[in-house]
């Protein structure tokens, strides 16, 4: 049983990564090489000035940055929001405050979809249409990290609590020099998934933005494949998404020692 364990997780191990070497492997083949037949596993010989081609053939570091201020953003923002927020639902008492937090999670059952069309006609109202503001206000906010961080404070000490109210600490000053700093695991957490879904969104950055001054590299990857070529290079294209996806691994790898954690909020009280 332990054997077939091993080989079903070894299995799946594989089929995640193929993708990945796949895309490493062609980011390193020429034009022709990639379109061979039969197809090639590694290119021989090996192309690295694919990557050089890559900032060259498209404005790859302005999508960059743009992907780093709207991800960066939206993380701060989230973790801010989702930590006050959780905080007051998790130790706070007030009229209707269960009723808000079901009115909170039941926004997570809603299709992002349902919300393009009234988003952008609010950034149509506020002129924000092509700009990094349509890319950064909506994402400001997420009930997941409400929902996460509400668990983890819900498992905070009393015994904290109490100290900080003897003390004369007010709520702000024990959420902020308190309890804050324990949700540590949880806030990595939430700054993991936020940061990687902005990176990675497409929808609704291809919709706000058409122009390459506020384009996030999900959207400025796909320009480049449907702009007017006869042939796509898709050693280059691979290798521009080679490039784009390192920043997500390294948020990642930096942050999984409070993953686990994190994910685990709320799961054990004591």
């Amino acid at each position: 049983m332990r054997i077939a364990a091993y080989l079903i997780l070894l299995a799946g191990a594989l089929s995640m990564i193929a993708p990945f070497a796949l895309m490493l492997a062609t980011s390193l083949m020429t034009a022709e090489q990639a379109m061979s037949y039969p197809p090639r596993l590694w290119p021989d010989p090996v192309a690295w000035g694919n990557y050089a081609q890559a900032f060259i053939s498209a404005p790859l570091w302005r999508y960059f940055l743009n992907s780093a201020l709207v991800s960066g953003a939206t993380v701060i923002g989230q973790v801010l929001t989702g930590a006050m927020a959780g905080y007051a639902f998790a130790r706070l008492r007030f009229k209707g405050r269960d009723a808000l937090f079901l009115v909170v999670l039941a926004t997570m059952m809603v299709p992002p979809q349902v919300n393009v069309a009234p988003l952008f006609a609010m950034m149509c109202q506020f002129g924000w249409v092509n700009t990094h503001w349509a890319l950064i206000m909506p994402g400001l906010f997420g009930a997941f990290g409400v929902f996460l961080l509400r668990q983890w404070f819900l498992t905070f000490p009393t015994e904290l609590e109490e100290a900080a109210k003897l003390d004369g600490c007010t709520p702000w000053g024990t959420f902020w020099r308190i309890a804050l700093p324990t949700a540590a695991p949880a806030l990595a957490t939430l700054a993991i998934f936020a940061f990687i879904a902005s990176w990675n969104s497409f929808f609704w950055p291809l919709i706000v933005t058409h122009s390459d001054a506020v384009r996030t590299l999900p959207v400025g990857l796909a320009a480049y494949k449907s702009s007017f070529r006869e042939i796509t290079d898709w050693g280059v294209l691979m290798a521009a998404t080679t490039l784009s996806v390192i920043p997500a691994i390294g948020v990642f790898l930096l942050g999984q020692r409070y993953f686990i954690r994190g994910m685990l909020a709320g799961s054990l009280k004591e």
